[in-house]
């Protein structure tokens, strides 16, 4: 099943779900001390290893980390060759002065915002659907 590529209809249908819980970035050397199961998204760069983990998990791990997000999933099946989705919404919160971290998942696209601006950036995606 492939994704929605029509901009349009990504817009009105996006559904932005918050996910409950907090949600540190960290980086390590090796994932070897971390079950799978747990990291939340994985990514590996030139310096090491960036997971995001439940911060509960982190904070078990004794892994240090300097932002707390909270974690909002685009519950429509975009496609990874939509066009114009990810800047559509990262323009969006950028007017409210909301910074955001995008990870495009296979089904949906996952953002992750400042903790205190969860509530702020889910009105700001809900008025860009409703407006869509």
């Amino acid at each position: 099943m492939t994704g929605e590529k029509n901009i349009a209809v990504l817009l009105q249908t996006m559904k932005p779900a918050l996910q409950e819980g907090d949600y540190v970035f960290c980086t390590v050397a090796n994932i070897d001390q971390i079950n799978l199961s747990d990291i939340i998204f994985l990514f590996r760069e030139a310096e090491g290893y960036t997971v995001v983990l439940a911060k509960e998990l982190a904070e078990g791990l004794q892994l240090p980390y300097t932002y707390v997000a909270a974690w909002i999933t685009l519950t429509v099946h975009s496609s990874l060759e939509a066009v114009g989705l990810t800047a559509a919404f990262a323009t969006a919160l950028a007017n409210e002065n909301i910074s955001c971290n995008v990870v495009a998942g296979y089904y949906h696209d996952h953002l992750f915002v400042d903790k205190k601006d969860a509530d702020k950036a889910m009105d700001v995606l809900h008025r860009l659907s409703a407006g869509a």
